[in-house]
């Protein structure tokens, strides 16, 4: 009897967990990545928990690369818009000068491809990588931020190991994707960063972000924290995963867990990591199931009945 009750006691337990994560009714959720090196294009997977996702489309491709030389789509971000269209920016080369963008109002039809030059100013750019968007509703403006090296810049954290990269996270603004604000460093950590990504927690925002730097340590995920979306942020948290290399990081606020989404990349699998405060993470990877061969992207809200129409494609 006593057995019976601790395991009645156990299965609401984890009832009760999974009802606090679990979406509203007329939610889902639209996970964007790439496979391979980016050069098929746009895939998404579909999720009604957070948890477990399934390919759409047969895991074919949504939209095909067309800028720049290599014709690259990797490290799609997809951001809804306050004018309800998807805006979706991405990186198009190893060592471009600028960034993908493209819009939709339904994520199966898209409109003509853009090149942004977002780093053209600078000669000395060496590349510009995994571009994202967030939105500030205060202003009305995106922000579109990615990683860049610029040669000479901040010898102090420069390595030589993976050709000398020394990214730092850069920035411009928008309030209607056709004129943009000068480009700016976003984020100096003091040393080497990429993979930023922005959400509003409440009263403040709060990037996640991968530490890059090679020796001594594993290359990790962070977080840090500003009261304004473009900043200024502050001093980077102690790492948030394990003893294993992890980028790409990606969050979604599930009740009231913050659950984070990234590509183990030397294991060839992705991982997650949940919090209630952002401070004490816990890792819950065995508890998640991605499409094969997911690569970085980017997860976002959509209706259920969006997520219906994407799944008879």
């Amino acid at each position: 009897m006593k057995l019976i009750s601790l395991f009645v006691l156990a299965a609401l337990g984890a009832g009760a967990a999974q009802a606090q994560t679990r979406l509203k009714k007329n939610e889902a959720l639209v996970f964007c990545y790439f496979k391979g090196n980016g050069r098929d294009g746009l895939h998404l997977a579909g999720s009604r928990d957070g948890y477990t996702w399934t390919a759409l489309k047969h895991d074919s491709t949504f939209l095909r690369p067309t800028v720049s030389k290599d014709r690259l789509m990797r490290d799609p971000c997809i951001l809804r818009g306050a004018d309800g269209r998807f805006h979706m920016v991405w990186t198009v080369s190893w060592q471009d000068k600028g960034i993908g963008y493209a819009t939709s109002k339904d994520l199966i039809h898209w409109s003509e491809q853009r090149f942004l030059p977002v780093m053209a100013h600078e000669p000395g750019t060496r590349n510009t990588w995994a571009p994202e968007i967030s939105y500030d509703a205060g202003s009305k403006t995106y922000l579109i931020y990615w990683a860049s090296t610029i040669t000479g810049q901040f010898p102090a954290t420069q390595s030589t190991m993976e050709n000398g990269y020394n990214h730092r996270i850069y920035a411009t603004s928008t309030t209607d994707f056709k004129t943009f604000t000068p480009t700016r460093l976003l984020y100096e950590p003091g040393f080497n960063v990429i993979d930023a990504s922005i959400q509003s927690d409440g009263k403040r925002f709060v990037m996640f972000l991968k530490d890059e730097t090679r020796e001594p340590v594993q290359k990790n995920l962070r977080v840090a924290f500003a009261d304004k979306l473009a900043g200024p942020y502050g001093p980077a948290s102690a790492p948030i995963t394990g003893n294993y290399w992890a980028e790409g990081p990606t969050a979604v606020k599930l009740g009231a867990d913050w659950l984070v989404y990234f590509d183990k990349y030397r294991e060839h699998k992705y991982g997650a990591v949940k919090s209630t405060d952002l401070t004490h993470w816990t890792d819950v990877s065995d508890q998640i199931r991605v499409p094969v061969g997911l690569r970085h992207g980017t997860i976002f809200r959509v209706s259920a009945k969006e997520l219906k129409r994407l799944e008879q494609q």
